[in-house]
């Protein structure tokens, strides 16, 4: 199972909206075949080994690490496939959240008479399912929350100057993250202060991310380099109902620039992170990377929406009472704090690199 959770996370940022999967045929003590659904509409991971290994399959033992479908998607049921090829033993690491399966699949093995085993190294297949779980059970995309600060907090001086805190070696790991994703949220400060082009640059980029302005006032800037790459690189706005009703020249010609526009319900007369959401699950949106600034960030922490977060620590000192790393309203008590559990924890050169996931309690978000 060790060896399908390593196999499945290949499909990193190549198989989203589908989750990450990965499959292995053992016979006889020895591994005949590793498998893995390496890009989406493309074979899933059992079928993918079972092509691998053709009739040797039958009396096999499959370790894979999500519940085998039992419906037809994009592809053929992959239960269908595995009593077909007469495998004597299924292993499961986690069912699967998706309703058209959940269950259903460990159930047509087992009325196969597939001896079909479940819960082998569970949380690691759940952790890696996470942003699809996210979508199907949330109805939103995996947020990831990604920011750089000092030793004393702060992500920004007095004067709101941030470049550079982090490395240049740390800010390449940025760029690998926005390979990966479906969507990068900033806010209208950071396209002020920073005019960003928020794409994924020295890299080899496995998705082209949709750049994301959450901007209640409708102010971004048509000479902006997000408008004038617009053609180039999808480019979204988010805004309010209201904004929208009261500046509908404003939104033509932002349209008429490649800026999508739209409407999302407004918290204390901003953009609602979770009306947002929404919206971009439609799109079918698995995963977004929320890169600020700290108001932003501060934002979704407050509504209890980051799943994830890369925080690159320097070794400076900035002082002073300015902006720090999530700004948001915060919690009076220690003991109310968000505790979530390191991942991942290592030094870029001199900056200190911790990815830490947060365990959102199952719901349905609310504005």
């Amino acid at each position: 199972m060790a060896v399908a959770l390593s196999a499945a996370n290949k499909g990193l940022g190549r198989v989203e909206p589908n989750p990450m999967v990965g499959c292995v045929i053992v016979k006889s003590g020895r591994i005949l075949a590793t498998g893995w659904h390496r890009k989406f509409g493309g074979p899933h991971a059992e079928i993918d080994a079972l092509k691998q290994v053709g009739s040797s399959a039958k009396g096999a033992t499959v370790y894979v690490t999500l519940e085998p479908c039992c419906h037809v998607g994009k592809t053929g049921p992959c239960t269908e496939a595995l009593i077909n090829a007469r495998v004597a033993r299924v292993v499961v690491g986690c069912r699967d959240p998706f309703p058209k399966v959940s269950g259903g699949g460990i159930k047509a093995l087992r009325h196969a008479g597939i001896a079909t085993e479940t819960g082998l190294m569970q949380a690691e297949a759940e952790a890696i399912i996470a942003p699809f779980h996210t979508l199907v059970e949330q109805c939103r995309p995996f947020v990831i929350a990604k920011w750089a600060q000092s030793l004393d907090g702060k992500i920004a001086t007095s004067s709101g100057d941030s470049k550079w805190i982090s490395n240049a070696r740390s800010r390449r790991i940025v760029h690998q993250l926005r390979g990966r994703v479906d969507g990068i949220i900033v806010g209208m400060r950071t396209v002020r202060l920073d005019d960003p082009m928020l794409t994924a640059r020295d890299v080899r980029p496995k998705r082209v991310a949709t750049r994301i302005v959450f901007d209640s006032r409708l102010r971004l800037p048509l000479k902006s380099k997000l408008v004038q790459s617009a053609d180039d690189y999808p480019t979204l706005l988010m805004t309010t109902h209201a904004t929208l009703r009261a500046n509908r020249a404003r939104c033509k010609s932002l349209e008429k620039n490649g800026v999508a526009v739209v409407a999302c319900a407004s918290k204390q007369g901003r953009v609602s992170p979770a009306s947002a959401l929404r919206q971009l699950s439609k799109m079918n949106m698995t995963n977004v990377l929320v890169e600020g600034g700290g108001a932003l960030i501060g934002s979704f922490h407050d509504a209890g929406l980051i799943d994830e977060a890369h925080v690159f620590t320097a070794p400076l000192l900035v002082g002073g009472d300015g902006p720090t790393g999530c700004i948001g309203n915060g919690k009076n008590k220690v003991r109310d704090a968000v505790r979530g559990r390191v991942v991942k924890q290592k030094f870029i050169d001199d900056d200190q690199y911790t990815v830490v996931r947060f365990a959102n309690p199952k719901r349905r978000m609310r504005q």
